[in-house]
């Protein structure tokens, strides 16, 4: 068992659909942390970005040994509160994002999402960098771009009492629908160019 620093038990956040309902085309059989390491070799490869996924340090306190070959970790602690699942730097700019998926077909849950991780997202917002999620239905077979500050209001109302989740309509809104592709799988930096693209308008 792997817990946090706080001493809570970890629970993985729901990842993959079942077989028949997992996404086709370029990415079928895949999770979507399969998808976006494969995307970010593409760019890394293309001198497009430079994105990694960030490694979680843990701290083994129980181990068993089954068979002399063989190691089985009974109990690990988190040796720090993770912080986001994939950052590094596009275009000079620094990029800093979370991936999430759900089986829920009309909502996203909010309880997927810590508050440590939308307090990290805020300082790296405020010194401007480039922040988003990237959220799939799996049984929908469908991801979106989501920027974080479309999750925000949503976040600031749960931490008042109110509604616990994002409705899909919401993402449809806010978002944007990444297509499953073949090289990349998911073309977030066309997402990034966009908002970009934007900003210039705007200034």
């Amino acid at each position: 068992m792997i817990r946090y620093p706080n001493g809570k038990p970890f629970r993985k956040a729901e990842t993959t659909a079942p077989a028949a309902q997992k996404m086709s085309y370029g990415n079928r059989g895949q999770s979507l942390e399969d998808d976006l390491n494969e995307t970010n070799r593409y760019y890394l490869a293309h001198d497009i970005a430079i994105i990694h996924k960030k490694p979680v340090p843990v701290q083994i306190v129980k181990v068993d040994y089954p068979a002399r070959s063989a190691a089985v970790i009974r109990e690990a602690y988190f040796r720090t509160p993770s912080t986001t699942d994939y950052n590094g730097v596009w275009q000079g700019k620094a990029i800093d994002f979370e991936a999430k998926e759900t089986k829920n077909k009309t909502s996203f849950p909010l309880s997927n999402i810590h508050e440590h991780q939308m307090q990290h997202m805020a300082a790296v917002a405020r010194h401007g960098g480039i922040v988003f999620f990237i959220i799939r239905f799996s049984i929908l077979a469908r991801t979106y771009f989501m920027p974080y500050e479309a999750v925000v209001p949503y976040w600031e109302a749960m931490q008042k009492g109110g509604r616990k989740s994002i409705p899909l309509r919401q993402f449809e809104t806010s978002g944007t629908l990444l297509p499953a592709g073949y090289m990349p799988r998911i073309d977030y930096v066309a997402c990034l160019r966009s908002l970009e693209s934007e900003e210039t308008r705007h200034d």
